[in-house]
């Protein structure tokens, strides 16, 4: 329990920080914690991807309100960017739990490499061009739900730079990620729960691929410590956060690496 609490308490804090769902952070770790619990090994990754993309309910809505109040989300894009998400979320995770646990690790670690690598380089992209209309809105929702259901990321690793791009201020980039955070995670989320249903080899009080546990006390602390990450974003200079969180990703994701090849 103490665990999940700690480990919730700072995806929380870095959900509403970054503009991201935590996943990166929390997949590694809660791979880590199962595996400690003696789940069955077969399934250990997929559990950790569908438990950290249901926190990922909570986080956003915790962050995204507090956005809110500082008026940084852009609820045109959320609106016509969800129908896509929806789509692409529901995809990814039959996707990730029709394929083997070790490319799906692999695919999982490198994606963390290139996302820490975004963040301690500070890489943004130049606003080239302004939003696009409601089909091409659509396509990026379904890309960004499919990747992001996949590696149980609550989008903002792609929203983020796809919003600076079409010229979103970052604070309001920021903001509307933590928003669109909320429509990955429900789709994502159906999906592995769905998925999961079958599967008769999973520990007690899980939903699908969701464990129940860890998911009440992680999103407990998240809910707590979000809105503080949010407030943080408004109110402080970010950048030596912004590489520690990087360096700390680095290290989860080779420890993982590690893991699975091994």
């Amino acid at each position: 329990m103490a665990a999940y609490l700690a480990l919730g308490a700072i995806v929380g804090f870095l959900a509403g920080l970054f503009g991201v769902g935590g996943g990166l952070v929390l997949v590694p770790v809660l791979l880590f914690l199962f595996d400690a619990q003696h789940f069955p090994a077969e399934h250990l990754l997929h559990l950790a991807l569908g438990t950290s993309m249901a926190n990922i309910l909570f986080t956003s809505l915790s962050s995204m309100r507090k956005h809110h109040q500082h008026g940084a989300v852009n609820w045109r894009v959320v609106r016509d960017i969800t129908p896509g998400i929806l789509l692409g979320t529901g995809i990814g995770a039959v996707f990730a739990t029709s394929l083997s646990p070790y490319f799906v690790g692999i695919f999982f670690t490198l994606f963390v490499y290139f996302a820490a690598a975004q963040i301690l380089f500070d890489a943004r992209p130049h606003a080239s061009r302004q939003l696009p209309g409601m089909a091409g809105m659509t396509l990026t929702g379904i890309l960004t739900g499919w990747l992001s259901s996949l590696v149980s990321i609550g989008g903002g690793t792609v929203v983020v730079p796809f919003l600076l791009w079409c010229n979103v201020s970052l604070r309001n980039a920021i903001g509307t990620s933590a928003a669109i955070g909320f429509p990955v995670a429900v789709g994502g989320t159906i999906g592995y729960v769905v998925t999961g249903m079958s599967i008769h080899a999973l520990p007690a009080y899980s939903l699908g691929f969701v464990y129940l546990p860890a998911l009440f006390w992680a999103a407990l602390a998240s809910v707590i410590t979000a809105p503080l990450g949010a407030k943080a974003t408004h109110h402080m200079k970010v950048g030596l956060l912004r590489k520690l969180f990087a360096v700390l990703l680095i290290a989860l994701a080779t420890k993982m690496l590690w893991k699975v090849l091994t």
